[in-house]
């Protein structure tokens, strides 16, 4: 017969399967890590060879580059104006979550708390009035029989 902590003790043991997978190496093969560094490389590359060719194109027409700079200045202020407004919401959206807290979550925990204590004094009430005294019969009970058990011939140990 198997010992009942014996087979606590084999369920608690890992899976093959899952152990094969704990013990593997989850880091990148050689090849995809140089692939991922040519990569970045490659495009470290385009992005120095793009500025070189702005500074560059700058540089030839000045007048072009004062355009180009104002309509940058005009995108960048839309952009500054859509992010103020992006807070703008959020400020209001986090006032409206405060509000929400205080006046609803609040008297729900009030009255679950209630709830709570209501429960913890029917089971006090319970206890006392319903489960102890039939505990006190029941032991009355099997003092009872074990008391007849005894004056009983041939019964008694």
């Amino acid at each position: 017969m198997e010992r009942p902590y014996a087979i606590i003790a084999s369920m608690s043991e890992v899976p093959p399967a899952a152990e094969a997978t704990s013990t593997r190496d989850h880091g990148l093969d050689p090849r995809r890590t140089r692939a991922y560094l040519i990569g970045g490389l490659v495009v470290l590359v385009i992005v120095i060879a793009a500025s070189v060719l702005a500074v560059w194109a700058m540089l030839r027409n000045p007048a072009q580059t004062q355009t180009i700079r104002d309509v940058v200045i005009v995108f960048m202020a839309g952009e500054a104006l859509i992010i103020g407004l992006a807070l703008v919401l959020l400020i209001i959206q986090l006032a409206r979550l405060t509000a929400l807290l205080q006046n609803e979550i609040r008297p729900i925990l009030s009255s679950t708390q209630e709830t709570l204590n209501t429960v913890r004094g029917t089971t006090a009430f319970l206890g006392n009035n319903l489960v102890d005294p039939v505990i006190k019969a029941n032991s009355s009970l099997a003092a009872v029989r074990r008391a007849l058990n005894l004056l009983r011939p041939g019964r008694g140990m």
